[in-house]
């Protein structure tokens, strides 16, 4: 069976390895149901071209819903962690 690889940042696997495991399923299943879901709307105008333009940007910038400066859990519909007391400095 023909394979295709995807290379992530460590930001970007983090987002989706947790996704998948709220939903109990791996990783690999939400990389094909996207590919799933855009393959279906290949035929719509404007699909074409954002694909063109993400391989651009990705060369340099990470997508909003990775673990990126915004916070890992802001585009994910959760809420942000609470603080808590430093590890490293004992109270």
């Amino acid at each position: 069976m023909p394979t295709v690889k995807i290379q992530l940042e460590q930001a970007e696997f983090d987002a989706v390895n947790r996704y998948a495991e709220s939903l109990a399923v791996k990783p690999a299943d939400i990389a094909y149901a996207a590919l799933n879901r855009l393959m279906l709307e290949a035929r719509r105008p404007g699909v074409g071209t954002d694909i063109v333009e993400t391989a651009a940007w990705r060369r340099d910038n990470l997508p909003l819903w990775s673990d990126s400066a915004g916070g890992p859990h802001l585009y994910e519909g959760k809420a942000d962690d609470e603080p808590e007391p430093s590890r490293t400095h004992g109270v």
